[in-house]
């Protein structure tokens, strides 16, 4: 895989969310990050045991912010062409994506999801 420069704008799959962002350092095994928009919105609940609502903690899992910082793996930061959306659009669109797909289901878990992301529009948007 090529070494990406300081600068560049990229796709970087963080935990369970996907982000267009702009490397602003190079830390060996890592980059550094910064948020300009959300591809796609965090996975609600439980990352250890998916889809399960029942003797687990269920998180509620906020996407990050605008120019916030992450430490990602290189192994997980790809090139990005695409024209880099605004933010906040870009944050309505992932999280009524993760809705779309939570509707398909009617399951336990996706209607504890479906709260958490009811939960979140009301903080991001408020």
């Amino acid at each position: 895989m090529a070494e990406l420069e300081v600068g560049t704008i990229v796709k970087a799959h963080y935990k369970t969310g996907i982000y267009a962002g702009e490397i602003v350092e190079d830390r060996g095994a890592m980059y550094l990050v910064k948020v300009l928009a959300v591809l796609k919105h965090p996975q609600q609940g439980d990352l250890h045991n998916p889809g399960q609502t029942e003797n687990v903690f269920f998180h509620q899992r906020k996407a990050l912010s605008q120019f916030e910082k992450a430490n990602v793996a290189k192994s997980a930061v790809h090139f990005y062409s695409d024209e880099v959306p605004s933010y906040e659009e870009s944050l309505k669109d992932a999280l009524n994506g993760l809705r779309e797909k939570l509707n398909k289901k009617d399951n336990d878990f996706s209607k504890l999801a479906l709260q958490r992301v009811d939960e979140l529009e009301h903080q991001y948007f408020s």
